[in-house]
């Protein structure tokens, strides 16, 4: 039997069923008027959509927890429709639609270790890491550094074909920290 909470018990991060959605708090604010019931607002995030949502439940409204499992899994590559990953420990492959990785795939480098996320045998998606370290292959080492009080920067693509602007010092080859958050230059790797 699942477990039914609630509205009220939820909080952010807590992930529930309601209405065949999958959905993730993000936010929850509780109202609490004189002659009416317990009032919550809940931003929650879809998970297998991506899309942000606002909905009022009231105290009294029960919703399904639902509980993700994770695994971390090799990324092997990338052809024209798909992502693939490998369990490290069976071996076992699976396959990700790349539309539901446009993001994520930019800083996918083959044969790193990223952690999957699951809901049953249900594939929610990939976890990034906040920072990743890539290798530069493309920028223009003759660029002369020029007014460096503007933190002068110019184009370059990394191993998995991302753009980006970095310091007028980066070279290719160079190995560079890159958020993954907002996908902008770091720092140069260790």
């Amino acid at each position: 039997m699942a477990d039914m909470i609630d509205a009220g018990e939820l909080g952010p991060g807590k992930v529930f069923i309601y209405e065949g959605n999958l959905l993730s708090v993000v936010d929850i604010q509780h109202n609490k008027t004189a002659m009416a019931k317990m009032k919550h607002k809940i931003k929650a995030k879809n998970l297998r959509t991506g899309s942000i949502i606002e909905m009022m439940l009231f105290s009294g409204t029960k919703v399904e927890l639902a509980y993700l499992d994770k695994k971390i899994m090799q990324f092997l590559y990338a052809d024209d429709n798909f992502a693939y990953f490998m369990d490290n420990t069976t071996f076992d492959q699976i396959q990700i639609p790349k539309e539901n990785l446009k993001w994520e795939l930019q800083f996918l480098a083959p044969n790193s270790d990223f952690t999957i996320t699951y809901y049953g045998t249900e594939i929610l998606g990939v976890e990034l890491p906040a920072k990743v370290t890539l290798t530069i292959t493309d920028t223009d080492d003759n660029a002369v550094p020029g007014d460096t009080v503007n933190k002068a920067t110019k184009d370059a693509v990394v191993e998995t074909g991302y753009k980006l602007k970095v310091p007028m010092f980066v070279k290719n080859g160079t190995k560079i920290v890159i958020r993954t958050d907002t996908g902008e230059y770091d720092s140069r790797a260790a």
